[in-house]
């Protein structure tokens, strides 16, 4: 059977068929480009009804009702406004444009990238697989788009890195956890500060690359409360204060680790650890600065090198003592106060009458390098003065007395178990292994320390909270020739005035007597 040829079309039918195409794209390009606007609108209004929608449903019941009067309050009160109507239209028009502009999606990762992201998938491939998982997320030369939904990288360094996990993998574990964090701080590049979120709910572990914490921040009078203390500053995401800071010519928020001390607080004491040099001298430096705005302090001093002479004689500063005699002199004197306050608050407290004026001013009692006292006094068969620190740390949260303790990581064992289980709050100054952070604060960091850590870097954690950064504001000893101008300006602004005449200092502030001297009481007539 022969076949039937196809009508062929002329040269003209098939001209004007070309030209009606070009016709209807012209009109729907011309439609589109005129249309644009509503097509915005209409988009933007579409995500902002889901919007809405999703905040209703997840608002709780209970809260629905108040939620629905208000709303109905509001659009009467527009509803009465001249011309309110119209605003309203014209502010949820604006958003809604706002809302479904199209936005340029971001560009894709380089060649360089992606053999980076392929890298670090393929090194965690033994933490994240078993050989009986059927459809496992990691496998040598799979698909490492899926087990990294998130990252961005930085000159060609990653800084941002989401990933997802099986769920059999031992998140709970902290030696689990520890080796894929070791592992993915060598694989992202060294020398960098590195924080590992993870989220055991939902089997994935955010990994971020930390702004280094500034060291420009000298010492200043900072907006705190009577019994708040500023023990340096840390992360924005890790506090939910912020305090106004001055560095240099510019004022600016930063979020401080505040430390609250007095009868109400959970961590009354503090122990600080650190390497020579790592700044554990400054945050004692600093804490005095700050408690001398509203309270006395005593000084001791083991290593004798004189880093706290600035405060000698100054108004508040009770004693500042670098010999064996002298500290067990001031700690026993502290010891004896302590005591004193309680039978007095606990006097006026069953008579009925509020407590004395002079139980009220808090009292600090800051020790650096104790230890040094330790050994010297069992040498000259003399008590330790760790011992007379007893009633201070028991019983110094109900008499305003609080202690603060600086030690060194080589004779932190040295340490009498009264000081380790009374001080609470904990602070790791200088570079340090991740074990003697543990040992320490009773917990690891979330970051990777850094190699170079500047004087006054380090962790912080209050009573059972969590791990955070810490970088103390730089108050160094304005005596010391290698003091920069600027810092030791600050340092001198803090002093209180010196009290060089017997007489204005009993007028300003009765100094303590050693217990030996005491006066005794004179019991009353009748």
């Amino acid at each position: 059977m022969a076949r039937r040829p196809l009508p062929r079309i002329p040269s003209s039918s098939s001209a004007s068929i070309t030209r009606s195409r070009e016709i209807v794209r012209t009109a729907a390009d011309s439609a589109t480009d005129v249309l644009h606007p509503l097509i915005t609108v209409t988009r933007g209004l579409r995500r902002l009804a889901a919007a809405g929608r999703r905040t209703w449903t997840a608002m709780p019941k209970d809260r629905r009702g108040p939620a629905l009067f208000l709303a109905s309050a509001v659009a009467l009160v527009v509803a009465l406004i001249p011309y309110g109507p119209l605003l309203v239209l014209i502010t949820v028009m604006a958003a809604a444009a706002w809302k479904g502009r199209e936005r340029t999606p971001a560009p894709g990762p380089g060649e360089a990238e992606k053999d980076r992201l392929r890298a670090v998938y393929e090194a965690l491939v033994p933490h994240f697989s078993v050989a009986e998982d059927p459809a496992p997320l990691f496998t040598h030369g799979g698909e490492w788009d899926k087990a990294f939904p998130e990252y961005a990288f930085d000159d060609g360094r990653l800084v941002r890195l989401l990933v997802r996990y099986p769920a059999y993998f031992t998140d709970g574990d902290a030696s689990s956890r520890a080796r894929v964090e070791r592992l993915l701080h060598a694989k992202s590049g060294r020398g960098r500060e590195y924080h590992f979120a993870w989220d055991e709910e939902g089997n994935q572990l955010l990994m971020t690359v930390l702004p280094a914490l500034s060291t420009a921040i000298a010492a200043q009078r900072f907006v705190t409360a009577p019994g708040e203390t500023v023990l340096g500053f840390t992360d924005a995401g890790a506090v939910q204060r912020t305090v106004p800071v001055t560095e240099g010519d510019r004022t600016y928020h930063a979020p401080p680790v505040i430390w609250r001390t007095g009868p109400r607080s959970t961590e009354p004491h503090l122990l600080a650890v650190g390497h020579p040099g790592s700044g554990t001298t400054s945050l004692l430096r600093s804490i005095a600065l700050q408690a001398l705005q509203y309270g006395d302090v005593v000084i001791v001093e083991g290593s004798g090198t004189g880093e706290y002479a600035c405060l000698t004689g100054r108004d508040g500063v009770l004693a500042v003592e670098c010999s064996v005699a002298g500290a067990l002199a001031s700690l026993e004197w502290a010891a004896h106060e302590t005591e004193r306050r309680l039978i007095a608050a606990n006097r006026a407290r069953q008579a009925g009458h509020p407590a004395p004026e002079d139980t009220k001013r808090p009292l600090w009692i800051l020790l650096d390098r104790p230890s040094v006292f330790g050994h010297l006094a069992a040498a000259d068969g003399r008590t330790d003065p760790q011992q007379l620190l007893q009633v201070p740390l028991r019983h110094g949260r109900a008499a305003n007395v609080t202690v603060v303790v600086a030690e060194q990581f080589d004779t932190v064992e040295a340490l009498s178990e009264t000081v380790r289980s009374h001080t609470r709050a904990r602070v790791v100054l200088g570079p340090s292994a991740p074990g003697q952070v543990e040992s320490v604060l009773g917990e690891p960091p979330h970051t990777t320390p850094t190699p170079d850590t500047p004087p006054g870097r380090g962790y912080a954690r209050l009573g059972a909270g969590p791990v955070m950064r810490l970088q103390v504001p730089a108050t160094p000893d304005p005596y010391d020739d290698a003091t920069s101008e600027a810092h030791r300006q600050a340092v001198i602004d803090l002093l209180p005035e010196r009290l060089d005449v017997p007489e204005a200092r009993s007028e300003k502030q009765p100094r303590f007597l050693p217990p030996a001297q005491e006066p005794e009481p004179v019991p009353a007539e009748g």
